[in-house]
């Protein structure tokens, strides 16, 4: 079992920037890549951004290339999402999420790819 724990939300203003925390607790963090995703309301869950367990191959869904930056630091059990160049149309629920991975490579984009899910953090951004 993995806990993911998710922080760093809150209200912020177009333009601006947040960065969002993911902490994992249970199995070895290092063995697994991670994964943010977003939901607004009424929407279905959308992918954001992924990243390896080695930190060496990242993802990024098109509405967010350039803006936003996925790393991880697996000594401390945890995955960020630096998010620069907010827009209110980013004001969602984001979620962070683990897929266990054998591969160096290995990084997912779809929400059935992944085996853990922490509870959401709400990001806010006012036009």
């Amino acid at each position: 079992q993995v806990q993911l724990v998710e922080s760093g939300g809150g209200l912020v203003q177009a333009g601006g920037s947040l960065r969002l925390s993911c902490t994992a607790s249970g199995r070895t963090f290092s063995s697994y890549a991670m994964g943010w995703f977003r939901q607004a309301p009424g929407k279905e869950r959308e992918f954001v951004a992924a990243i390896s367990w080695s930190g060496g191959i990242l993802r990024y869904a098109d509405s967010v290339k350039g803006r936003f930056t996925i790393s991880r630091d697996n000594a401390k059990n945890t995955v960020y999402l630096q998010m620069n160049s907010l827009k209110p149309e980013d004001t969602a629920v984001y979620y962070c999420a683990a897929a266990l991975s054998g591969s160096y490579y290995y990084t997912a984009a779809r929400v059935d790819e992944y085996d853990y899910w922490g509870q959401g953090t709400q990001v806010t951004v006012s036009s």
